[in-house]
């Protein structure tokens, strides 16, 4: 019997790629504490926590805050960079104005890399 293209396909069976199933008892004091490592990762599933943990050893969650910031130093840099240069090329002079701006600039880049620096010794 030939089949008619209105025919549903067969279905198969969902094969889970998770199989083996894994249960622990804890403590309410233990489950408070893993709730809060797993909200300090920034992770949103327990049983993504748990795995990452257990398979890995640890979770590092990066804050980006600070990377942001430095990107928006590193840009604003740039641009008064540029600014400089366009100016030093129509008047052919460099003004101790413009280079203190400069070092003022890449100043702040360097804290901000400090920042960055700390937090991640401290991982």
């Amino acid at each position: 019997m030939e089949k008619s293209k209105c025919d549903k396909p067969e279905k198969r069976p969902y094969v889970r790629q998770r199989n083996v199933n894994l249960a622990i008892k804890i403590t309410q004091e233990e489950r408070d504490m893993i709730e809060k490592r797993m909200a300090q990762t920034g992770m949103t599933t327990l049983r993504a926590y748990i795995v990452k943990m257990a398979v890995d050893g640890r979770v590092i969650h990066v804050e980006l805050e600070s990377v942001k910031e430095m990107v928006r130093l590193l840009s604003n840099a740039t641009s008064n960079i540029n600014q400089i240069s366009r100016k030093c090329n129509q008047t052919g002079n460099l003004y101790a104005k413009d280079v203190e701006v400069l070092r003022e600039k890449v100043e702040e880049i360097w804290e901000q890399t400090k920042v960055i620096l700390q937090k991640l010794y401290k991982l």
